[in-house]
């Protein structure tokens, strides 16, 4: 019961750090948008979302791959429901858009 436990919680820990991840690369996206120097936001929040992640799977992992497999399926889980929660919808009516209709 006592690994059960430990593995939920690597995978636990795993789906906090994908949200942590994918979370910080959508807001980093939404205000590189609107910046005048997109590529600072982008670099300094690679920077910052990999030492968290790799961080926290060193920590979570402790040298038990059971651990570490665990919390890469969180992380993976993590990162389809936070594409998920981000995306944006896109109506789609059937007919071209303006730009493929003045193509012909």
């Amino acid at each position: 019961m006592n690994e059960t436990l430990t593995l939920l919680l690597a995978w636990l820990a795993g789906g906090i750090l994908g949200a942590v991840f994918f979370g910080g690369l959508c807001w980093t996206v939404h205000k590189a948008v609107s910046s005048s120097r997109p590529a600072i936001w982008f670099f300094g929040s690679l920077l910052l979302r990999m030492s968290i992640v790799l961080g926290g799977f060193y920590i979570v992992g402790h040298a038990h791959w059971e651990r570490f497999v665990a919390c890469l399926l969180g992380f993976i889980i993590a990162r389809f429901i936070v594409v998920r929660l981000s995306h944006t919808p896109v109506e789609n009516n059937g007919s071209q858009s303006k730009e493929a209709s003045h193509a012909s």
